[in-house]
């Protein structure tokens, strides 16, 4: 298995709420290998959401050691954590949160500014990224003038304008029917296949299939973490598909 891109050891993470302090995570540990498409799971409550924010660094641990991409997150101070995240993660949400005056291509570009770029090689390289979700040709339309799924599209193009070594995916496919959905999922499986470590929060249990592992939530803490079950709808057998590593079959 190749070196983790996450390592979370003793995670524990507590909320100020007027009743007292509220263990969102409790002493949640898990490593998650460069190249593995990961599924988190859980009801409303169990902490997946708290523990996504975490993978993100778009909060900080209450206890607990957290290492991405070979770096301690708690030596980090605040510009080299922006920089880490801004260069190592990509983020799709299930509200899109594309900017509504902004062209499509300046919207993928928009990560591209805080590094400074010149305005030609951030364009270079976002019609890059809109190439490769099949949107080229829409560089210049405006988010409104495009479906959920499209726009869904634009979203994973501007989380890939950085060529980040791991997505953050919540709910991604939360606002889209079903068929658009598993349009989705497949570029997801595409990205994979690719290279790229995925980490995805869904409730669903038909999108969670397409990751090769399932790591369940509840009540703040780890309680399942297996290898995905796959159907194969050429042959009709059912197989698992490993954790990391080859995309072989086990019996």
């Amino acid at each position: 298995m190749a070196d983790p891109v996450i390592r979370i050891e003793g995670l524990h993470k507590s909320y100020e709420t007027s009743a007292g302090l509220f263990p969102a995570l409790k002493e949640v540990s898990l490593d998650i290998a460069a190249g593995e498409f990961v599924a988190i799971m859980g009801p409303s409550g169990s902490g997946k959401s708290t523990f996504m924010n975490l993978l993100g660094c778009l909060d900080r641990p209450s206890a607990g050691r957290y290492v991405l991409d070979g770096r301690d997150v708690a030596d980090l101070g605040k510009d080299e954590l922006a920089l880490l995240r801004n260069r190592t993660i990509g983020f799709v949400f299930q509200g899109f949160n594309l900017l509504p005056r902004m062209s499509l291509l300046d919207n993928v570009a928009l990560p591209l500014i805080y590094r400074g770029m010149a305005r030609e090689e951030r364009q270079r390289r976002a019609r890059g990224q809109l190439d490769k979700v099949g949107l080229k040709d829409y560089a210049a339309s405006m988010p409104n003038k495009i479906s959920g799924g499209q726009q869904q599209r634009v979203a994973i193009a501007r989380a890939l304008v950085n060529h980040p070594r791991l997505i953050l995916a919540d709910e991604p496919t939360g606002n889209l029917d079903s068929r658009t959905g598993e349009e989705i999922m497949a570029l997801f499986d595409e990205l994979n296949r690719d290279g790229i470590t995925i980490v995805l929060v869904t409730h669903e249990a038909d999108i969670a299939q397409h990751a090769r592992r399932q790591v369940q939530f509840l009540d703040g803490r780890i309680v399942g973490d297996e290898a995905t079950a796959h159907h194969d709808p050429i042959t009709g057998s059912a197989g698992i598909l490993p954790a990391c590593g080859q995309d072989a079959r086990v019996p």
